[in-house]
């Protein structure tokens, strides 16, 4: 299997998207909303894409290609100088190949080493398991409780992890 890359997005990147959120499996894992319409995600995506979502204007996202189809993306939010909020959905068929790792990596290096930040961190809901193994593997250490947020329908407890460059 090729090695993931990572890579700006760009127009037409919204119909994976529109893939992804037909999966009602990633839909909950990743915590988006169910069943929303085909173009409500593709408008949603068209903002990120062209840089200016409403929701994130401190966010950078890249798509995580795999022999040239993308099939899954990382992203940094609430960036600043000194740090940002690590995240990375990867598509289902996708999950348990080692993808999810490299492409981390992949962030955490331009992050360090790009960005120049001095810390990721990293929020992550108390039922997902394959999330917080990820996190460890990628060398965050857990730094204690965040706020409870809703996640697959109910409050639960969160995990902040830190990871600093080495």
């Amino acid at each position: 299997m090729p090695a993931p890359k990572l890579r700006p997005l760009r127009p037409g990147d919204e119909e994976a998207a529109v893939r992804w959120a037909a999966d009602e499996e990633f839909c909950r894992a990743a915590d988006w909303t169910l069943n929303l319409a085909p173009d409500k995600v593709r408008e949603h995506w068209a903002e990120i894409i062209a840089g200016r979502s409403k929701l994130h204007p401190d966010f950078l996202r890249l798509g995580v290609e795999l022999g040239g189809e993308l099939v899954g993306d990382v992203d940094l939010a609430y960036l600043t100088a000194q740090s940002g909020e690590f995240g990375i959905q990867i598509e289902r068929p996708r999950w348990r190949q080692g993808i999810g790792l490299a492409a981390g990596r992949l962030l955490l290096i331009h992050a360090f080493e790009v960005l120049k930040l001095e810390e990721v961190t990293a929020i992550v809901h108390a039922p997902n398991l394959p999330s917080h193994a990820l996190m460890l593997r990628l060398g965050f250490v857990e730094e204690g409780d965040a706020e409870p947020e809703r996640y697959q329908g109910e409050m639960v407890e969160m995990t902040r992890y830190v990871v600093r460059p080495e």
